[in-house]
C-alpha cells in the first residue's frame, strides 16, 4: 500500500504579493525576533501599505487557518515529532514560508 504525497507548493520570496497589505503570520515564542526577519521583505515600489500581522504562540494548531490565508508566515521550527503534520499545514496556510530555528 502507498502513502498519498503531500501537496507541496514551493515559491521563492521574490514571487509578487497578490495583496497591497500581505497577511503575514508570526508563529513562535519570540515575537521582535520574527519581527526582524521581516526586515526588507519586499519593497513595494514605492506604494503605501502595511503588513497585516497575525500572531500566534508554539501550542496553536496551524489546522485553524484556511487555505492560502496568509501571504507570508515566519515561524519557529516545530519539534521533529511534530513536523510533518506542521509544514504540510504551513504549505496549505501560506503563499510563502520562513521557518526559522531558535536558539537559545
Amino acid at each position: 500500500m502507498s502513502c498519498p504525497r503531500p501537496l507541496i507548493r514551493l515559491s521563492p520570496f521574490t514571487s509578487p504579493l497578490t495583496h497591497r497589505n500581505p497577511r503575514i503570520l508570526l508563529g513562535g515564542s519570540h515575537q521582535p525576533t520574527l519581527l526582524r526577519y521581516l526586515d526588507g521583505w519586499p519593497k513595494r515600489n514605492g506604494k503605501p501599505g502595511a503588513f497585516l500581522i497575525e500572531f500566534i504562540n508554539n501550542q496553536e494548531p496551524l489546522a485553524q487557518f484556511a487555505n492560502d490565508r496568509f501571504d507570508l508566515a515566519v515561524v519557529q521550527a516545530p519539534a521533529s515529532q511534530e513536523a510533518e503534520v506542521f509544514i504540510r499545514h504551513l504549505t496549505r496556510i501560506a503563499r510563502q514560508g520562513l521557518i526559522v530555528r531558535a536558539v537559545d
